[in-house]
């Protein structure tokens, strides 16, 4: 079992679990604003999932990269689509605002719960 630190919370997960589907499971939404409502439910191609890990994931693939290198987000971010990560570690995940979560502001971090009360669709 591998830790997860994400919105104020530890979550313990199987090493391989893909994270959004564990974050989620555990109530920790990986979408701002509308996002939660009108996202690609998993499947690589909306970008609606951004975040930022620190620790141990699987590699970028070509869909995750794909998607990364088109508008808004960008190939040289350190985000990634949480829906196509395997967790491998122990991990920390912070969420940034803006709709696809590309934003700089920080939403939620490991440690800590929502930082904005308001979600910028920016």
């Amino acid at each position: 079992m591998v830790k997860i630190q994400a919105q104020g919370k530890i979550i313990t997960c199987d090493i391989g679990a893909n994270l959004r589907q564990v974050l989620l499971k555990n109530n920790v939404d990986v979408h701002n604003g509308n996002a939660s409502i009108i996202n690609c439910r998993g499947i690589g191609t909306c970008g609606t999932c951004a975040v930022e890990i620190e620790g141990e994931v699987s590699q970028l693939q070509w869909r995750e990269k794909s998607r990364l290198s088109l508008p808004p987000h960008s190939p040289n971010s350190q985000k990634r689509l949480s829906c196509q990560v395997k967790v491998l570690g122990d991990i920390k995940v912070t969420k940034y605002n803006g709709f696809w979560g590309q934003g700089s502001e920080i939403v939620w971090s490991p440690g800590k719960h929502r930082f904005c009360h308001r979600y910028m669709d920016d």
